[in-house]
């Protein structure tokens, strides 16, 4: 039987794969959180090979896997619970295998999260809480510049343009005992009333509080400078 986890992450590989016309297959997991065609559409145009699928198998295999994330914190996470999206993340970061949040679907990464009263359990990838921005303007709606490591990969090459916000809650901080992950960890900040978590890349899980799929070219560029990792 095939391992679903075997397989090669580096950026040589994606380019040789791309060179010899195979596109790297990346699936955005499908488990009935809004509209995601455009998470679809961007990601081909930054040159994957996209599946919309909610199917376990696929998920575990693709090349890299993006984690939409559209409502509450507590929608999302039961939502993400009822089909076991938590588990095929670990499942891919155990293996070393790109995984990708998007929106909630990076909120969801932390402990957890509190929303509108309700306190919920997120899945623990990252310490930290999400609450709401401490801003007299909400939602925080639109472009907005963001302050990444020199030596991000995400936003290598991008790093002065502008990204698109659609949130009233985020994280504020990352904070890893250095035992905690075996690879660093590089945080992206934005500002909007406070300093929020913008974006984190740590080893294959990475994940962004803005719309990448909505902030034209430099969010294409973006994936596609996540897509070189895969």
């Amino acid at each position: 039987m095939t391992d679903p986890l075997a397989g090669s992450t580096t950026p040589q590989a994606t380019a040789a794969r791309t060179a010899d016309g195979t596109r790297p297959w990346v699936v955005v997991v499908d488990y009935g959180s809004g509209n995601v065609h455009s998470a679809v559409k961007a990601l081909e145009a930054a040159g994957a090979r996209v599946e919309l699928t909610g199917d376990r198998d696929k998920a575990l295999a693709a090349d890299g896997l993006v984690v939409p994330g559209v409502g509450s914190f507590s929608h999302v996470m039961a939502a993400v619970n009822e089909h076991g999206i938590g588990s095929i993340i670990d499942l891919r970061l155990a293996g070393g295998r790109p995984v990708l949040g998007i929106c909630v679907g990076m909120q969801v990464l932390f402990d957890r999260g509190v929303e509108g009263g309700v306190d919920s359990e997120g899945l623990g990838e990252w310490p930290g809480e999400v609450t709401e921005l401490q801003s007299t303007v909400l939602p925080h709606m639109g472009w907005n510049t963001v302050d990444a490591p020199e030596d991000s990969v995400l936003f290598r090459g991008i790093r002065d343009e502008r990204f698109y916000f659609v949130h009233s809650y985020a994280a504020h901080s990352v904070d890893l005992e250095p035992h905690a992950k075996a690879r660093p960890v590089h945080v992206t900040r934005a500002t909007h009333g406070e300093t929020f978590v913008a974006a984190v890349e740590n080893g294959p899980l990475c994940a962004t509080q803005f719309h990448p799929e909505k902030s034209g070219n430099a969010g294409i560029a973006l994936l596609r400078n996540w897509i070189s990792t895969l």
